[in-house]
């Protein structure tokens, strides 16, 4: 976004909705890998379907801090 965070437009800090968008991002690239997963298996190929399995555990792992990250400054003024 930008250096300076604003928030005028969105009520948001741009740090507080970068957190935001990290989170959806990461939890919606979870669920694209099932699908890569599949077509690779459907096409025999295993080596890229476990690259895809990788991939969706980091995207699973980042939704889950972020989340964590998320709710401790959702408990607080922060946002």
């Amino acid at each position: 976004m930008s250096d300076e965070e604003t928030g005028v437009v969105t009520g948001t800090k741009d740090k507080d909705y970068n957190l935001i968008w990290f989170v959806e991002a990461s939890l919606s690239n979870a669920l694209r890998m099932e699908n890569y997963i599949q077509d690779a298996e459907r096409d025999g190929d295993t080596e890229l379907a476990d690259f895809f399995r990788r991939a969706q555990t980091e995207s699973r792992k980042g939704g889950r801090e972020g989340k964590k990250l998320l709710a401790a400054r959702l408990g607080g003024s922060n946002l």
